[in-house]
């Protein structure tokens, strides 16, 4: 897979990813990691390595609380806001297993589509 360099532009990073395809692919991390996620009520700082994997996989910038939490109610999950002394991202997230199941086909998808496009003719052809 190929690194960004120091010298990359903001310009070269990927357009048309917009916050519920980085969300989708972060819930699907989550529980490609073997962690529950259908039904449970997470704090969304728990959430918040997925959501960093899941937009430097993709080439965009970090979601913001506020993005994330929008983009999580757009596709289905509960999200409730609980007071700011109780957590530093005050969230609680409550994902409906359909979305879970969608989440997890998603991710399988995106992976499947990074490893085609990351095995080119070069590379399999050993001469």
């Amino acid at each position: 897979m190929r690194q960004p360099t120091f010298f990359d532009k903001e310009s070269d990073r990927r357009q048309g990813v917009d916050a519920a395809q980085v969300v989708l692919r972060a819930l699907g991390d989550f529980q490609s990691r073997g962690k529950v996620l259908a039904h449970r009520d997470l704090p969304l700082d728990r959430l918040r390595g997925a959501l960093k994997r899941a937009a430097e996989a993709l080439g965009v910038d970090e979601l913001s609380d506020e993005r994330a939490v929008s983009a999580f109610r757009m596709l289905g999950a509960d999200v409730r806001q609980v007071p700011s002394f109780v957590a530093k991202h005050p969230f609680r997230v409550t994902v409906p297993t359909e979305l879970a199941t969608r989440a997890a086909l998603a991710y399988q998808e995106m992976i499947a589509l990074e490893k085609r496009r990351d095995t080119t003719p070069a590379e399999t052809s050993s001469s």
